[in-house]
């Protein structure tokens, strides 16, 4: 980073959003461009994807070109932040990342940071018993802020962060009256409090300030009148008492408590252990799921689970894992994730969250290097860059977390072997596992903090009910609701379930709801003890019952889907039905709490509804009726993967797909950036649908769907992904004895495996493959192996051999007049003999290749031929030529979306101006190829910044022709 550049920059949301650049304001734009600024700032040093971006800025209903739109923002707003950044040099303030951007400036920088940095060391030296100083600096922090934060701005998001900033400003607000009062100065917060109070009328804790700072002025009288206003508005408004601690106060008060009066200041000290904070993690994960609203209880739990902790300000010394464990739908996630997000704010470095499906009713327990993987993504590694092997995945990840304070909650684990791979090593993590296992060697051999929940007192539980269906309510039918919890045994599922049909239907009077449960014959009294899958149904019985028929069958049907969650036109296909009806359905389920829409659009089950939905399913759908519904979403899943390799890998020769049932629509494309963002929104369920797939007797499916996904696999490099399906697949074809899916198999898995580097294995698989073509009597399969034999030993360097491969190939393409083939060869041959230094040979053959690729419409590769035939003029000296050759290749890479090989063209291009002095030419060029390279985070990129730092030193090393982008086929 240019420090001195990013150093001079400030930055404001905490009011409305603002720039400057030393004492000059900035002006940063539409309030459109502003929000995208806002977005990124808000990220903390975290990429933003392009797709949140624009759900952010516009939410569900985009503007037609919101992409376009998004971009333009972003190359304005780097115009304006870095006005001094020449041509060609990489932005420093806001980057390219992966498939979105970040935002890199110092935390002093941002007056949200500096805020949150003030509030903490406040709270640092009030512990150590410096209330002056603690008292100085949260003043300091609270005069950062210039009005309502992110003020004027438009979106979703905006809307959301003014609420959680809203709250920061409220709790350091609290902190810092808490500390005038501890300094004596009552009559000054009483005045302010009295104003605060009003204009936030069922904030306790504002409260609960008032009524000490009266008393403590020596207004008794009216302490007690400011605790009875707030509670003759908390029951008229919400039909509920204050909390204990006003309670306690207010009883305080009318007893005059000695222990109320003003404490004497003490004197400042430093806790002995403190150290300074960790820093911020390049990526800083914020995964924890959201907090439940109207969480209630759990007291006792939670004081045992806070003293795990060290005290606020003080390093932890060894990893804490505190593991939850109890019956099924007891609350432990719940629990947990309430706990997580009290003390996020003390692992900086973020929260990281998987739920390991350890009792996931289908048998798919997360294996610990999926999970390990996912947390790879989250903390930042690039796909390109993921280790292929797990034990050095594993590696990777204990690694990143070594010196990080993160925490990490792992929720519905199977058994210790599942969490033992997962957890970290350094001292400043914790982490909190939740199962319905006690996970006894984890507690012996790691040294785990046991937990274990039972079923809530009858005070809580009472609580429990009020929250969500009101105490007036409740108050009404004493009796019918104190059954209501008997026959729910307490357990925070079930009462969740029927406070949720209670609210549903507030005209039911509770006697009746007691009387439905009731009339379940009892099965509900097994919540007492006993497994939770065989008692948990009868509860679950009557939301089902109450569903209309074709949300009944749904909610039946989804149980059968492989993935982890489903989209709505995915579930239309499974259930058979239109888009719309489906949509009105799952709107349904949701509202039942019989599913959950985790993101808009896309839908997942608990654990325990979807064992529950499942044991519906068999008894009420007949299996027949279940297989046609997965095999009907497994072949939407190859259509729609198909229809976006037409745009992903336009003209590329694709498999024959199995027939599509007559009730099953495919999605359609219409760019290629919505072909894209399906592929990776869906590639869970993808991968996930083509193991179902092979494992389940539709072979034909898996390979096919491999094949499909070609494309998106190699130009995002899920490399482990590719190879894994393609693994799969093999195995299931040959299972089958499909001799033809074995083939395409073979010879895909050998790409994938070229691809990654294992030259020798690809080769292999070429070897493996080519008896079954052989076998099959497929010449043009035959001639495939051929071609992609040479096509890896030219990026293996056994040049000679490549050629000599090549040759066959292109002899066979001709004679069965396979043009798509022959074009291909002819290219690779042209890059063949480009490597050797022999140029006119080089030119015929890319001469040939593009009047063969020109007759198949085979822009992609022809794009790279008119690349190698650009190079071949530039060495030549031609170098008009090569421009013009260079340009053409560039148009061919833009109409097909090949985004790392119109930056590799422009690279050359750039050496072409480099070569007859062009210096600023050349300086532009690079710079752009940088910028498309750092999109995907593509290791060429740093070749680029050697070629921009070295410009001014006369280097002129291009990039080698092998780094062009090549397919085979």
């Amino acid at each position: 980073m240019n420090v001195s550049r990013a150093t001079s920059l400030r930055l404001a949301v905490l009011g409305p959003v603002r720039a400057w650049r030393a004492e000059r304001e900035l002006a940063l734009g539409s309030p459109q461009q502003r929000a995208v600024l806002a977005a990124l700032l808000l990220r903390r040093g975290r990429p933003a994807t392009i797709g949140e971006l624009v759900d952010a800025i516009w939410g569900e209903d985009p503007p037609t070109g919101a992409v376009t739109v998004l971009r333009t923002y972003v190359s304005r707003l780097r115009k304006v932040l870095e006005p001094g950044r020449e041509a060609g040099e990489a932005p420093h303030v806001i980057v390219s990342a992966a498939d979105g951007y970040l935002v890199r400036v110092p935390e002093d920088a941002l007056d949200l940071s500096v805020f949150e940095r003030r509030v903490a060391e406040a709270k640092k030296l009030r512990t150590g018993g410096d209330l002056a100083a603690a008292g100085e600096l949260l003043y300091a922090a609270m005069e950062l802020w210039e009005g309502k934060p992110l003020a004027g701005l438009p979106g979703p998001l905006a809307e959301a962060e003014r609420y959680r900033l809203d709250e920061q400003r409220l709790h350091a607000l609290e902190a810092r009256l808490d500390v005038d009062l501890e300094l004596r100065r009552h009559e000054d917060v009483a005045a302010e409090l009295t104003s605060l109070t009003a204009e936030h009328p069922l904030r306790e804790r504002l409260c609960e300030l008032l009524m000490l700072a009266l008393y403590r002025s020596g207004r008794q009288a009216e302490a007690l009148a400011a605790y009875r206003r707030l509670r003759e508005t908390l029951v008229a408004e919400l039909g509920v008492e204050p909390g204990p601690a006003l309670l306690d106060l207010h009883a305080r008060i009318l007893s005059a408590d000695p222990s109320l009066r003003a404490p004497t200041p003490p004197e400042p000290t430093t806790p002995r252990d403190a150290g300074p904070p960790a820093p911020a993690a390049a990526a800083r994960p914020a995964q924890l799921p959201a907090d439940l609203p109207v969480f209630t209880g759990r007291d006792t739990e939670l004081a045992q689970s806070h003293a795990l902790l060290p005290a606020e300000g003080r390093r932890p010394t060894a990893v804490v894992i505190s593991a939850i464990g109890g019956m099924a739908g007891v609350g432990k996630t719940t629990l947990a994730v309430h706990w997580a997000h009290e003390i996020a704010h003390r692992f900086p470095d973020g929260q990281l969250y998987v739920n390991l499906r350890g009792f996931d009713p289908t048998g798919s327990a997360m294996p610990p290097d999926e999970a390990v993987h996912t947390f790879l993504d989250a903390l930042g590694v690039p796909p390109g860059q993921m280790p292929g092997r797990p034990d050095a995945r594993a590696a990777l990840y204990r690694s990143l977390l070594a010196d990080r304070r993160v925490l990490l909650l792992l929720d519905n684990a199977r058994d210790t072997e599942q969490v033992r791979p997962l957890l970290p090593t350094g001292p400043g993590c914790l982490a909190i596992v939740t199962s319905r296992n006690q996970l006894t060697g984890l507690i012996a051999n790691d040294g785990a903090h046991p937990l274990t929940l039972a079923p809530l007192p009858l005070a809580e539980a009472r609580d429990f009910l009020a929250r969500r269906i009101g105490a007036e309510r409740l108050a009404a039918e004493p009796e019918a609701a104190d059954e209501i919890i008997a026959r729910c045994a307490r357990l925070p599922l079930a009462l969740a379930i029927v406070a949720a049909r209670a609210a549903t239907h507030p005209s039911f009077p509770l006697h009746a709801v007691a009387d439905e449960l009731r009339d379940s014959h009892g099965s509900l009294d097994a919540f007492t003890g006993g497994d939770i899958s065989t008692d948990v149904r009868a509860v679950f019985s009557w939301s089902h019952h109450a569903l209309s028929a074709p949300a009944a069958r749904l909610f039946q049907l989804l149980a059968a889907h492989p993935g982890p969650d489903i989209s709505a036109p995915a579930a239309a296909a499974l259930a058979g039905l239109a888009l719309r009806e489906t949509r009105g359905l799952l709107g349904e389920l949701t509202h039942a709490h019989l599913l959950t829409e985790h993101f808009p659009g896309r839908y997942a089950f608990h654990d325990l509804l979807r064992i529950y939905a499942a044991e519906r399913a068999r008894c009420e759908e007949a299996a027949a009726d279940r297989d046609q519904a997965v095999e009907r979403v497994l072949t939407w899943y190859l259509h729609t993967a198909d229809a976006a390799s037409g745009f992903i890998t336009p003209k590329r020769p694709r498999v024959p797909l199995v027939p599509l049932p007559p009730d099953c629509r495919p999605l359609e494309f219409t760019t290629y950036d919505e072909a894209l963002g399906w592929c990776t929104a869906e590639r869970a369920n993808l991968v996930a649908a083509i193991t179902h797939a092979a494992t389940h007797g539709q072979s034909g499916i898996a390979w096919r769907q491999t094949a499909a996904l070609w494309g998106f696999f190699y130009l995002r490099s899920h490399t482990n992904d590719w190879i894994s399906t393609n693994r799969t697949s093999l195995s299931a074809a040959r299972s089958a004895h499909d001799r033809l899916g074995e083939a395409e198999c073979l010879t895909s898995l050998a790409n994938a495996l070229a691809n990654a580097g294992s030259f020798d294995e690809a080769i292999d698989h070429y070897g493996q493959a080519l008896p079954v073509w052989q076998e099959l009597g497929d010449e043009q399969g035959v001639a495939r192996i051929t071609g992609n034999l040479g096509d890896v030993c030219l990026r293996a360097g056994r040049i000679e051999e490549a050629i000599g491969h090549l040759r066959r190939s292109l002899e066979t393409d001709r004679a069965l007049g396979y043009g798509w083939g022959e074009g291909i060869c002819l290219n690779n041959l042209g890059d063949a003999y480009l490597r050797l230094g022999r140029l006119d040979e080089a030119q015929e053959y890319l001469e040939q290749a593009l009047v063969v690729q020109r007759a198949t419409d085979n822009r992609w590769v022809e794009g790279i031929s008119l690349d190698f035939l650009g190079t071949v003029h530039h060495r030549l000296g031609r170098h008009d030529d090569a421009v013009e050759h260079y340009h053409r290749a560039l148009e061919a890479h833009r109409e097909v979306g090949n985004r790392w090989a119109e930056a590799h063209t422009i690279s050359h291009l750039a050496d072409a101006w480099l070569a007859v002095g062009e210096l600023e030419a050349a300086r532009s060029g690079w710079g752009q190829a940088l910028e498309l390279l750092e999109e995907f985070n593509h290791p060429d990129a740093e070749e680029i910044r050697d070629k921009l730092r070295g410009l001014d030193d006369g280097l002129d090393d291009g990039l080698d022709d092998a780094g062009m982008q090549r397919t085979a086929e």
